[in-house]
């Protein structure tokens, strides 16, 4: 069983409730367990106890999903060296929307992750350019968003490891929004559709999407990697032949 844990900065604002009344944390994980039912789904808040990922949950998710916007200045630093030191044990990690400027995600990278955007009442297309990829299975090759925020190029993240997804948007912009990382022993899933004002995760094609993701991100046993202390063993690598 892979256990998902999607954590949120829920936003504060009537516009958001009325499209996601039980938050947004609680419509990702719906439409991840209405895609997946073999995925198990907890949610967690920046508001919650330890900045929603004390208790020993992070030690207890297979797969982190992260969203966030105008609060991650106050995700403190030892929480996102923590994660990271997770994902390079073996976690996953599902960076969604705004993620891309979390202190998680920042720290992975190694880069600014800035990029160019405008709030609009955009039409994007989210193309599939990996058709054969473990998170395209069953998606469209061509997923339609009505209304949505613009992100595009130039994003400053490393070249992504693959890429799945790019899109497009009326003002002519392109954008990789679908980017795949591995760092460590753990794989990273970049995803830009989900603006917070707009009903994006209530799509079915993004629900999938999602889903497949975290299937894709669980590592079901990371391998055991020799340490530092093994280098620097007197023996040696190898022994000299007997004379």
């Amino acid at each position: 069983m892979t256990r998902l844990t999607v954590w949120c900065e829920e936003p504060d604002s009537a516009a958001v409730r009325e499209i996601y009344p039980e938050g947004l944390a609680a419509a990702i994980a719906a439409g991840v367990h209405q895609a997946d039912q073999g995925i198990e789904v907890r949610t967690s808040s920046l508001d919650d106890p330890g900045h929603g990922l004390g208790d020993g949950l992070l030690e207890q998710t297979d797969v982190l999903a992260w969203w966030g916007h105008h609060r991650h200045h106050e995700v403190p630093e030892l929480l996102a060296e923590a994660i990271q030191r997770r994902v390079l044990r073996g976690m996953g990690l599902l960076v969604l929307h705004s993620g891309h400027l979390s202190r998680p995600f920042g720290k992975l990278m190694g880069t600014s992750c800035n990029l160019r955007w405008r709030e609009a009442d955009d039409r994007e297309l989210v193309f599939c350019v990996a058709p054969s990829h473990p998170i395209a299975r069953g998606v469209s090759p061509v997923i339609e968003i009505p209304r949505q925020e613009m992100y595009g190029e130039y994003f400053d993240i490393p070249a992504p490891d693959e890429l799945v997804f790019i899109s497009s948007f009326s003002g002519g912009e392109v954008f990789r929004s679908g980017c795949c990382f591995v760092r460590g022993q753990g794989r990273i899933f970049y995803f830009s559709p989900g603006h917070e004002t707009y009903p994006v995760y209530h799509q079915p094609e993004i629900q999938r999407v999602l889903a497949n993701a975290t299937r894709w991100a669980h590592v079901e046993q990371a391998p055991a990697v020799e340490t530092a202390d093994s280098l620097n063993s007197p023996v040696g690598w190898f022994s000299a032949p007997a004379s």
